[in-house]
Formats: structure tokens, sequence, C-alpha cells
């Protein structure tokens, strides 16, 4: 750290006596510059881009596409799954879940199967092919995550976790309702929890 006359400098310098942990979004704020190039959603989303391109483009060959590649994830993780829990752990619209989990089945990886507590219900379970995909498949985003972090030292991918979970996080305290007022499209209800 650079010292001017014994005190830190820089956005992040502390005042002797605090306890407190700088807050970031204050610092944006006063930094007054929002480019891209500053944007930490911008960032995320240009490596989102990238990471789901590579991804994209290895699965490619198996005739299975990305958006199907989150739903089979969700059910090697855990199978016999709803599709309200699918769709929330895949962080899919309703609709969305709806067209997937019929190509699915049209695919025959999975079958649905209403629930012996509420016949409401229903969910759904890998077949042997379904199931047989995982090993197949499931090296390729491991493929992109090597390449994705191949310069990052362990202790920087462990921090870049954190924050992205602590950044999530943060998001998902904001109020849903008032959102959902200012654009009722964007969230539907059932798609809140």
């Amino acid at each position: 750290m650079c010292r001017r006359r014994g005190k830190p400098r820089g956005l992040l310098a502390m005042p002797k006596n605090s306890s407190r942990k700088p807050n970031a979004g204050k610092l944006i704020q006063a930094a007054g510059d929002f480019s891209l190039d500053r944007s930490i959603g911008a960032h995320i989303k240009r490596a989102n881009r990238a990471m789901s391109r590579s991804l994209q483009l290895k699965l490619l060959p198996s005739g299975i596409p990305i958006g199907m590649w989150y739903f089979l994830r969700a059910l090697w993780e855990e199978d016999g799954l709803s599709q309200r829990e699918i769709s929330q752990r895949v962080g899919a619209t309703a609709a969305t879940a709806t067209e997937q989990l019929r190509n699915m089945e049209l695919r025959r990886l999975i079958v649905r199967q209403a629930s012996k507590a509420d016949r409401r219900k229903v969910h759904f379970f890998l077949t042997d092919d379904g199931r047989g995909l995982k090993v197949k498949l499931l090296k390729y985003p491991i493929e992109v995550e090597k390449a994705a972090l191949a310069d990052l030292s362990v202790g920087e991918v462990a921090f870049l976790r954190l924050v992205l979970k602590r950044i999530g996080d943060n998001l998902s305290r904001f109020d849903v309702d008032e959102l959902a007022e200012l654009n009722p499209d964007l969230i539907a209800p059932e798609e809140l929890g």
C-alpha cells in the first residue's frame, strides 16, 4: 500500500479508528465514473457470456442445447424435483421450464410422475439415458472453468466465489414486490418462491 505522510492512499482508505468495512456502493457513486469498464455488472455479463459460449460449443456435438444443460444438471444433483424447484435452481421462468422439460421428455431424458403426497404436484425423474449423459457431458463445464480460471490462484478463486455469492445475496434482498409493480412482466409471482 502506498503511503503519504503515514496515511493510506486510495479509495479504500479507512479512517484510523474505523471498525466498519468500506461500502463499495458508496465508492462507486463517489467515483462518478460508471463506464462499462468500471461496471461490475458488465464484467459479470461478459464473463458469463464467454463461459456460456464455450460450454455451448463443447455441448454442440452431443445435441444438448445450453438451456437444456442446466435442467439436466439440476436433476443430476437431485432427481425427482418439481417444475418449480427446477425453475428456481436454474433461474428460469415457468414458461421456459415448461418448454425445456417438454423437450427433455420428447428426447426420453426424463419422465414425469404425479406426487404421491399431493396429486397436483408433478415431479421429474431422469431416465437411464438422462443419467447416462452425466458422465459424457459433465467434463465440459470442468474444462471451461479450468480455462476461465487458468491464471488465478487458489485464493483468488475462493475469493471470487465468495464475492459473487455475496453480490447475489445482496441483490436478492431487493424488494421484489416493488420491482414487480414497476414491471409485472419482468417477474411472475410463481417464480418468487
